[in-house]
């Protein structure tokens, strides 16, 4: 087997791998849910952003709040660009008022 056939199955088996995340919804969002937390399995190197997409396309109801989320991945706030490893806990935190 000649080393390019060698990468692109390596190539191949990252896109077949999966991860899973736990995804955390807050006030509004997990009202219109109705449910706090969801457990998905994704692609790896699936993005914040593309999870998103994934959840929202799953369950419409998302896409008045997505918008307007702030995401925190293992307690930590992040970019949409962020790539989710196995295990990562997704928290979807709508926007916070006070005054």
């Amino acid at each position: 087997m000649e080393s390019g056939e060698r990468s692109n199955k390596g190539q191949d088996e990252h896109r077949l791998a999966k991860v899973r995340v736990r995804v955390r919804f807050f006030a509004a969002p997990r009202e219109a849910l109705g449910q706090e937390e969801l457990t998905w399995e994704v692609p790896a190197g699936t993005t914040v952003e593309e999870l998103l997409g994934l959840l929202t396309g799953r369950y419409p109801i998302l896409r008045t709040y997505t918008r307007f989320l702030t995401v925190a991945v293992n307690r930590a706030y992040v970019g949409m660009q962020t790539v989710l490893h196995d295990g990562d806990e997704v928290a979807c935190l709508p926007p916070v008022g006070g005054g």
